[in-house]
């Protein structure tokens, strides 16, 4: 048996008026994702336990198999994984974006979380500017994919508070920053960056291009490496992840899932869907089972762009999951799943803890009864497969439904 677990990060939405009170996978075009629904079982899993950070960390683990409530970890260890970063016991990584603060009126404002999306290029060359006046003995910065990049401090303290700087684009900082004060330090190097980003030639040149500057790091996501049961062990199975950005292929590295990274892969909406559905289907014939995730929705739900989001949902559909169940079909045994993490409503930019659709079809699942309905929220909710814990949703997919 071959198993295949599609993931269109923050697909999951609210009704939009502009859709005539459909969600975007409503409204969405998605034929492929439509026939797992109608030919095999729909849902709703609740993949971020109550009490649990709402982050794609938790989300993922969640659908992996792992407890989030048992796992002591967050994104930024996670992430150093995925960068080869060894963490020391004490060492505490911190996801750090290169993000856009402008002030007017002497008010300080999150203008952008991600820096209007630098690309990697750009940013590898700020970073290592940050790391070369910044860097010390306990301090070290790590250049990432895009805006996402990784510090580390030596014996340092996960205990302060810290904001995701995509849960505050367009509000005033102050009162985050005031939030970090029991790490002074933490703010005292973020004040710094301002000093070596702010006329760096790279933002120099995003500005006479009309684009948002980098002109400031942002911490948050902090934690210590954790220990996670290999997934081999878990579930018996050889599984590989593929994933554009960090935080997926940490997961992977802390789980013993083989990570494959893909060329021409960007965690955003230029990503290549179809390279990853290559791959994909690559693996699938050497690994038990494979877990392709893709960033782009959620992207669009944090930037609050209605027709991206839409495209990147279709894109999904059409060129992931189309085209790895036409190449499942040699296969004698397989399943295939497909769902979100979270969702990522337009309205709030941000996540949200509600239960998510997901299907599943293939070898021993029985079809829901009842008529067609498409891949998305209501549907979902309309049948009676509800999995109120989302580390159980891997069992469910692994077992024979009959």
């Amino acid at each position: 048996m071959k198993y295949i677990i599609l993931v269109g990060d923050g697909m999951g939405d609210y009704p939009v008026a502009e859709l005539g009170g459909k969600t975007p996978l409503a409204a969405s075009q998605t034929p492929n994702m439509d026939w797992i629904a109608n030919n095999g079982r729909m849902g709703l899993v609740k993949t971020l336990p109550e009490g649990c950070e709402t982050g794609s960390d938790t989300a993922n683990l969640s659908l992996l198999g792992y407890d989030p409530k048992s796992v002591q970890t967050r994104r930024g260890p996670l992430e150093a994984a995925s960068l080869g970063v060894r963490l020391d016991p004490g060492d505490v990584a911190f996801r750090c974006n290169l993000v856009t603060l402008f002030k007017e009126d002497g008010v300080l404002t999150m203008g952008d979380y991600s820096a209007g999306h630098i690309s990697s290029e750009e940013a590898k060359v700020l970073v290592e500017a940050i790391d070369k006046r910044l860097g010390s003995e306990k301090f070290r910065f790590y250049s990432g994919v895009g805006y996402r990049h990784l510090m580390v401090w030596k014996g340092g303290s996960a205990e302060v508070e810290t904001t995701p700087p995509h849960d505050i684009t367009g509000k005033q900082v102050q009162s985050y920053l005031d939030k970090m004060n029991s790490q002074r330090v933490l703010l005292e190097l973020i004040d710094q960056s301002g000093d070596v980003l702010m006329d760096h030639p790279v933002n120099k040149a995003r500005v006479e291009q009309g684009l948002s500057p980098a002109n400031s790091i942002w911490f948050w996501g902090q934690g210590y490496a954790p220990e996670l049961v290999s997934f081999k062990k878990k579930t018996g199975l050889k599984g590989a992840i593929i994933s554009a950005v960090d935080l997926l292929r940490g997961i992977g590295a802390y789980t013993g899932l083989q990570v494959i990274r893909v060329p021409g892969t960007t965690g955003y909406f230029d990503t290549d869907y179809e390279a990853k559905a290559r791959y994909a289907l690559r693996a699938i014939e050497d690994v038990d089972l494979v877990y392709v995730h893709v960033e782009a929705p959620d992207e669009a739900g944090h930037a609050g762009l209605l027709d991206e989001k839409l495209r990147a949902i279709e894109s999904f559909d059409v060129k992931v999951v189309g085209n790895i169940l036409n190449g499942l079909k040699g296969l004698s045994e397989y399943r295939i799943m497909v769902t979100t993490d979270h969702n990522t409503p337009l309205s709030l930019r941000t996540h949200t803890t509600e239960p998510v659709p997901f299907a599943i079809s293939g070898t021993g699942v029985e079809p829901s009864s009842g008529e067609s309905c498409g891949f998305n929220e209501k549907c979902a909710e309309g049948r009676s497969f509800f999995i109120a814990e989302g580390h159980n949703l891997m069992g469910q997919f692994l077992a024979a439904h009959k």
